[in-house]
Order: C-alpha cells, then sequence, then structure tokens
C-alpha cells in the first residue's frame, strides 16, 4: 500500500498516478501456461469429489482441471462453461475459499488447496481470449422471452434460452450491462473491463437483445410483459439500502458503500474520487471489506470497519477479513452505530455501542464508544424494491419481502420466472449462485414452452 500526502477532509488525487496504477493491479494475476500445468497436477481428481459438491452451479471440476493438466485448456473452457457461462467472472470473484477449495481435500490433508479459482480462470481466459464459441444456436422455435435485468441471473437465462432457439429481449435499468459484476465488486477484482468483455461473449451467441435504462414499473410494466412474450424472467438485484438507524445519519459524508463501489468501477479518474482521511465502514459483508478496502488505496489514512457481531459472524470470508487487514484496515468488533456525529452538517465522528448475545438476542450493552470520521459508509444489507412489480395486475406471491418462487424459479404468476437476489432464500452477492438459479430457471421456461400448452 502506497502512501502519500493527506489533505484534509474528503478529497482525491492523495497519491501519484504510479500508486493508483499499482494499488488498483489485479488482485490474483493470471497464471501462466506452466504455472497452471503445475496447479493442475496437484489435484487428485477425485471420484465424488467435494468440490464439485461444493459448486452452486457444480461445475465438474476434476474434469476441467483434469483437461488442464493434459494440455486441453478449450475442453476446459467447455467443461466450465457447459454449466456456467459465466466461469471467467466466478473464478475472478466467487468466495472459492468457502465454497470449492474449503471442500477441497488437499485443503483437508494440507491446508493448501488446489487453486481451482485460478485454474478456471485460466481456461476460460484461453477460450475468451481466442473468441472461441463453443454453442451454436439451436432452430429457432419463435418463442420469445423477456429478461429484466442484465445481471448474472439474466445473462446466464438468456445465454441458456438462446442456445435451445428463443429470441430473448434483456431489459436493464443502468445504462451498461452486467449488473453486479460491472457494478458491485471491487475494481482489483475485475480488471481490464473484464466483465463487459464477458457479456459481449455470452451475446456473441445471438438471438439475445439488450436493451439499456429501461426500468421496471417506470419504462414498462410486468402486465406488458406477459402480453408481449411467451414468457419473462426477472433477474432484478438488491436496489434498496439498510439504514444505520442511528441519530444524524443524513450528514454530508455518510453514503452507501454499494454506490461508492459503483461510481469507482465507473471512474477512469481515481484521482477525481474524492475519500475522507478517516473512514468508517458499517457492516460485515464482501461489502463492506470492498469499500473498506478501497478507500485505503484511494488514499484514506485511517480506515475501520465496525460490525455488530463477532468475527466468527461476519459475512466476508476469512481471505476477505485478511485482505482487509493486509491493506491496514481495521475491524472492530461488537459495535453497532448510534449516531453520527456532525459539525456544519458534515460527518466528523461516529458514536457507537457495544454490543453483546444476552440469551439469543444481540442487544446494546450501554457503554459508547466515539470514532473520529469524515466519510461513513453504510454496508449493512440491499433491499429488494417489489414496488416496480406494481401494475402487473394480480399481486405477486412476496415472502420476507422478495419474491417466492419454486424450486424451477416459477413465480405465482403464470408465465414469469425471477432468481438471483430478488427472490427468497437467495445467497447475496455471489455471481456463482444467481448464475445457477438463471440457467435452472431458463431449462424451466424452455420446457414449458416446448411441452404441450406452453408456459
Amino acid at each position: 500500500m502506497t502512501t502519500g500526502h493527506f489533505k484534509e477532509g474528503i478529497a482525491g488525487g492523495r497519491l501519484s498516478p504510479e500508486a493508483y496504477a499499482d494499488n488498483f493491479s489485479d488482485l490474483h494475476p493470471p497464471l501462466d501456461h506452466h504455472e497452471a500445468l503445475v496447479e493442475s497436477d496437484r489435484c487428485y481428481f477425485c471420484y465424488d469429489a467435494p468440490c464439485m459438491q461444493a459448486c452452486p452451479t457444480s461445475i465438474d471440476i476434476p474434469m476441467f482441471i483434469r483437461q488442464i493438466a493434459t494440455g486441453n485448456p478449450l475442453g476446459s473452457a467447455k467443461t466450465i462453461f457447459d454449466q456456467n457461462i459465466l466461469g471467467g467472472m466466478c473464478a475472478r470473484v466467487c468466495p472459492t475459499e468457502t465454497l470449492c477449495e474449503e471442500a477441497c481435500v488437499r485443503e483437508t490433508a494440507e491446508g493448501k488447496p488446489v487453486q481451482i479459482g485460478r485454474l478456471q480462470r485460466y481456461a476460460t481466459d484461453v477460450a475468451m481470449d481466442e473468441g472461441k464459441q463453443f454453442y451454436k444456436r439451436a432452430k429457432s422455435t419463435g418463442k420469445k422471452v423477456a429478461v429484466v435485468g442484465a445481471g448474472p441471473a439474466g445473462l446466464a437465462a438468456a445465454h441458456r434460452l438462446a442456445r435451445h432457439g428463443h429470441e430473448v429481449k434483456i431489459l436493464e435499468a443502468r445504462p451498461k450491462a452486467g449488473g453486479l459484476n460491472e457494478y458491485g465488486i471491487a475494481a482489483y477484482k475485475s480488471v481490464d473491463d473484464f466483465a463487459q468483455a464477458e457479456v459481449d461473449y455470452v451475446t456473441a451467441i445471438g438471438g439475445i437483445a439488450i436493451e439499456n435504462d429501461k426500468a421496471l414499473g417506470r419504462d414498462f410494466q410486468l402486465s406488458e410483459l406477459t402480453k408481449q412474450y411467451d414468457a419473462v424472467f426477472l433477474g432484478m438485484g438488491l436496489s434498496g439500502v439498510n439504514a444505520l438507524r442511528a441519530d444524524g445519519e443524513d450528514a454530508d459524508g455518510v453514503a452507501n458503500a454499494v454506490d461508492f463501489i459503483a461510481e469507482l468501477r465507473q471512474t477512469s479518474d481515481l484521482a477525481g474520487l474524492p475519500v475522507g482521511r478517516r473512514v468508517v465502514v458499517i457492516g460485515g459483508g464482501m461489502t463492506a471489506v470492498d469499500a473498506a478496502v478501497q478507500s485505503k488505496l484511494l488514499g484514506a489514512e485511517e480506515v475501520t470497519i465496525c460490525y455488530r457481531r463477532g468475527q466468527e459472524h461476519m459475512n466476508a470470508s476469512g481471505f476477505e477479513q485478511d485482505l482487509a487487514a493486509a491493506n491496514g484496515v481495521t475491524i472492530r468488533h461488537w459495535l453497532q452505530p448510534k449516531k453520527v456525529v456532525s459539525d456544519g452538517g458534515k460527518v466528523v465522528a461516529v458514536e457507537l455501542e457495544y454490543t453483546a448475545i444476552k440469551g439469543d438476542k444481540l442487544g446494546g450493552t450501554g457503554e459508547t464508544l466515539r470514532l473520529a470520521a469524515d466519510q461513513v459508509f453504510k454496508a449493512i444489507g440491499q433491499s429488494f424494491q417489489p414496488a416496480a412489480l406494481n401494475g402487473s395486475g394480480q399481486a405477486m406471491a412476496l415472502e420476507n419481502g422478495r419474491i417466492q418462487v419454486d424450486a424451477e424459479g416459477r413465480t405465482s404468476l403464470a408465465k414469469v420466472w425471477a432468481g438471483g437476489d430478488c427472490v427468497v432464500d437467495s445467497r447475496e452477492d455471489l455471481t456463482v449462485s444467481a448464475v445457477a438459479a438463471g440457467r435452472d430457471a431458463a431449462e424451466s421456461i424452455h420446457r414449458a414452452l416446448t411441452s404441450n400448452g406452453g408456459a
């Protein structure tokens, strides 16, 4: 981590251009050919491999690693894409340390798993760099499907539907496709505009049209889509941000971590991004870590994550927590925000209360702590905004504020499926889980459209 002269308050341009470039370089540089062969040779190619069972998209991991080991990276890429067409991004952003690599027999035996994520990136990068397409569209079915949201779930659904010969129209509320992959992850996890390269790769199959700046509930209604299309897939993300529920949280200098991350991902001038001298991030997930680490990399002097429970309860993986610590971020546990202290409307400190578990409930102890801060990021979770579903005619069944679906992704409305963060029991922030939901819903839609009676 390179540091420089710190200006007072929220400002940009604290570091040299070289420091910004170094700080936001690729977190996990790609393996070269020799490194990939050496790493693939570490795999035991287990029968009924636990790593495969731990993958939400059920990629045949031993098979794709064996294909790398035998000098067939394109065959390896196809094995990956057969189950996960966004395997390139998942290789970069998946918390493999809590999924496939945690389940790896090498991890159990030696504490050093096979680097499955980096091997997956190696294979998919070879295929994408060569522009190798493994799938051709089936003969046109004459059926049209609308996909709402061009995030991981929507893109995976669209690709699988296009493979089956359906015409797909994706309606995306933001200016660019990609969803979480484009707007919601740390810049150092996906460099060189990879999210857009992957969108181009996915849509190259044909039969997929994307319209940007088209929001459900504003530019079109669900009832319109069900009339115009044979089926609809809802793959919207989480647009709401949970409040701190602390006094003074409207002060200047308090912002949503997801907005900060999105702005950073879209900027072409890191020096122009303002960041505080003393930053406090409230939350315990990957979004909190992404916001905290990137604040430090932009030139913040002190960055502190405050989480209301203990280290073992944090949604951020051990790797993410270690990454934060390695970049000089302090993580403090058992603290919840009580008040944002401001001076002249601008945040100057955060007052927090120590917490403890009493019985089976978390509560405040009454003891407080004040941390100086000129910038505060809220990273305590996002929520689905169901208001956009209004105007659909019959009300859609919701549960816990999200769309209720069956095992195939069907909603309570005829012709409408859903998947990703907008549905009940989704695993938030995991690209791989959204891909699996979109893929599986697309197969259900295809079965419905090609069986007697349609959807």
